[in-house]
């Protein structure tokens, strides 16, 4: 539960972020400085690509896949919940807030962009519906700032870090894209709200853009892996509890109507992920709006989810019950037949066993995390 005290510090956290973010950016670290890319170097690269939140879980991995690449990559991060250390080499990383215009005009003003990649927002649905204004204020209001300074700065192309919270309680499952719209918490609304706000700007700005629904990222990737604070998802949270830092899993609910009772939600590995959002980048360039929803299309539960836990760590893992959190879907299981016929897409990692197998791996090797925040 989010008491007030957590909920005061985050909203603390947000006034923090913005403060700076008014003073202008907090501080440029650049690859160059770093030794890692020259000018050679940066003469071949393709094109220039801002990421926001990309010292984030999701954000960090894709900028690191776009800097391999080739790509002249700046990430922009506030850092409220992102990790410096996350930043991969040879990416720019400017610390400042998409709620504020003029440091958003500053980083627009260091060079033409070619396209942005938008991770940065708050994620938990429970914390949505417990403080909607910072949700609507972060996730949407900031991301209208952000279309204001890639139109200033004619940047018209854009890939969209969705969610599958859009559909709520869906009719059917697998999810579809065309399925209806109906978010049952205040995180998945800010998150829909930009959707619509993108369909009016490709029809009267020309915007070209991919929004990409996800359902729940897990996994790690070579040095990244997840590292939230607090952390509320499922698998970080019961590979605490095989780590000794925690003493048992909280199961939130076991009366769903599910085989049994407890959520099902479909996993998809954090690599293969930000796979697709590389092609979707690349796509744009041939098509003008794209919407993707990105899973497995295997749904698992949470008693599955710690099942599998202990599987692989050979820990036993205890859990308890607490009552249902508000919001909270029965299931959500995605159809990617889409993005697999249009950009032929497939995930690489399938299988429940092996997401939780990467994550426990970077675990075991950063039991603190990326330790304390920089």
């Amino acid at each position: 539960m989010w008491d007030d005290s957590r909920l005061g510090s985050l909203r603390r956290k947000c006034r923090q972020a913005q403060g700076r973010a008014g003073r202008g950016a907090e501080f440029i670290r650049t690859g160059v400085e770093q030794g890692k890319v020259g000018e050679a170097e940066r003469e071949t690269m393709e094109s220039r690509i801002l990421v926001t939140g990309g010292a984030g879980y999701i954000g960090s991995v894709v900028a690191d896949l776009l800097v391999r690449q080739g790509h002249r990559v700046t990430i922009l991060d506030n850092l409220t919940h992102g990790h410096a250390l996350a930043a991969p080499p040879g990416a720019e990383l400017i610390g400042a807030d998409l709620s504020h215009r003029a440091s958003l005009e500053a980083v627009f003003a260091r060079g033409q962009f070619d396209a942005v990649v938008h991770f940065a927002a708050l994620i938990e649905a429970g914390e949505s519906m417990r403080a909607p204004e910072l949700y609507f204020r972060n996730n949407t209001a900031s991301t209208l700032t952000l279309f204001e300074s890639m139109l200033a700065h004619n940047v018209k192309k854009f890939v969209f870090s969705s969610t599958a919270a859009l559909y709520g309680n869906p009719e059917r499952t697998p999810i579809e894209e065309d399925a209806p719209l109906h978010p049952t918490n205040a995180y998945g609304e800010s998150k829909l709200l930009v959707e619509r706000m993108l369909e009016w700007f490709h029809r009267i700005h020309n915007f070209r853009y991919a929004s990409l629904r996800y359902f729940n990222v897990a996994g790690a990737w070579e040095n990244h892996g997840e590292d939230h604070r607090p952390e509320t998802h499922l698998i970080p949270n019961v590979l605490q509890v095989a780590l000794g830092k925690k003493g048992s899993i909280a199961i939130f609910g076991d009366d769903y109507p599910t085989p049994d009772g407890t959520c099902i939600r479909d996993y998809i590995h954090i690599h293969d992920l930000a796979r697709a959002h590389l092609l979707a980048l690349d796509a744009l360039d041939r098509r003008d709006h794209m919407i993707y929803n990105l899973g497995n299309g295997k749904g698992f539960s949470v008693r599955q989810v710690i099942e599998a836990a202990r599987r692989v760590t050979g820990h036993p893992i205890p859990a308890g019950m607490q009552p249902r959190r508000p919001g909270d879907p029965a299931v959500l299981v995605a159809s990617s037949e889409k993005i697999y016929r249009e950009l032929n897409w497939s995930p690489e990692f399938a299988t429940l066993d092996a997401i939780i197998a990467s994550a426990w791996v970077w675990h075991k090797a950063h039991p603190e995390g990326y330790g304390e925040r920089e």
